[in-house]
């Protein structure tokens, strides 16, 4: 018994006049020292309808993980300066624990000042009555000022997740006018696309959408984008097995599934008068927790990302692949068997983003 009082004993401090368990006390000292620092995260047209939807996600933890604290940084053009001022009263009013710190400004030298990962959602809408050159002249300028500000200031190791359309080619301008922000450190969303693709395949099949995996977007965030599913799988009681197989439908899988995940957003705008925002915003968040965090094994996603030839897209476009992800880092998914019906799609997306290109250097001069 002296034994056992003497070791329980020897592990107690004289702490402020009081015997506290040297366990305690090494708990909190290494839950000092494991605390995260902030991660500082832009988001531009923070005040618009996506912005919204996805600066709470991202205080919540959605984005980067349920221990990580974030500094939000918030810009928006100056005639929305008064509804971003209402967004920053109500991420104070929602008290996110992992909230650290807010900016909110229409200066993108402040909003860019140090910044880890920059989420450019604001860019110019197209317009009725407006050519496409006129609304890609507008975003031209938008995102060469950008990516200016983000060259200048963000944080060494800057990630860059373009949102607003086009983004592809939005994405490509940024690259060109942030030139000491790596390449593979700037990527468009078309995580939109693969989630709509895997809710399609779980309606269709009526198994969970967690189920489904492996889906690819290729290309262009456009109507010309190929989803493809010659390569994705289903859980079932007896495995993964085959979408195709699965589904029993090339028809369907080769026509109607195709067009409607092309033609989902226009349906959404038809259906609530009003562009898909919750479901851009979640995507986003999806976008990057598995870039920084990382894929699970076995499973990819598509990325707009920069091309290095591969499956014989033309280098220099920023185009959706498959990709998996590891340690911060994105690589693009080879050796897929391509089949005539998928390189014809593959092709005519490229053709578009290539014009896209052309299009938006002519806008520089």
């Amino acid at each position: 018994m002296e034994s056992q009082l003497e070791s329980f004993h020897n592990h107690l401090v004289l702490l402020g006049g009081f015997y506290v368990s040297w366990k305690i006390i090494t708990g909190i000292l290494n839950s000092k020292k494991m605390a995260k620092q902030p991660v500082k995260v832009l988001v531009t047209g923070a005040a618009g309808q996506i912005g919204y939807a996805l600066v709470p996600m991202i205080a919540r933890g959605a984005m980067l993980g349920p221990d990580q604290p974030v500094i939000i940084h918030m810009l928006d053009i100056e005639p929305a300066a008064e509804a971003l001022n209402g967004v920053s009263m109500e991420l104070i009013d929602a008290a996110f624990p992992l909230l650290k710190g807010v900016v909110a400004t229409t200066d993108p030298v402040e909003a860019c000042k140090g910044v880890n990962i920059a989420i450019m959602v604001g860019g110019f809408p197209r317009k009725e009555g407006m050519e496409r050159k006129d609304v890609m002249s507008k975003n031209v300028s938008i995102y060469k000022a950008q990516a200016s500000a983000l060259e200048q200031h963000a944080a060494p190791g800057c990630k860059v997740l373009v949102v607003a359309n086009p983004a592809n080619t939005n994405a490509l301008i940024l690259k060109e006018f942030a030139p000491s922000i790596p390449e593979k450190n700037i990527t468009c969303l078309t995580r939109l696309d693969h989630n709509r693709a895997l809710g399609q395949i779980s309606e269709r099949l009526k198994v969970h959408v967690s189920d489904v995996k492996n889906v690819i977007i290729w290309g262009n965030h456009s109507s010309t984008q190929f989803p493809d599913v010659n390569h994705s799988t289903v859980k079932t009681g007896k495995g993964w097995k085959s979408v195709r197989e699965l589904v029993s439908d090339d028809k369907w899988l080769n026509t109607e599934f195709i067009t409607t995940v092309q033609q989902r957003g226009a349906a959404i705008i038809k259906a609530r008068k009003l562009s898909s925002a919750l479901s851009a915003a979640s995507a986003a968040c999806d976008h990057i927790h598995d870039w920084v965090l990382g894929t699970p094994k076995g499973t990819w996603v598509s990325m707009g990302v920069y091309s290095d030839g591969s499956y014989g897209i033309q280098p220099g476009l920023i185009y959706s692949f498959p990709v998996t992800c590891e340690k911060g880092n994105w690589s693009i998914v080879q050796g897929l068997k391509i089949d005539e019906f998928s390189r014809a799609k593959m092709d005519a997306t490229a053709r578009e983003l290539i014009e896209e290109k052309s299009l938006a250097y002519s806008c520089l001069n």
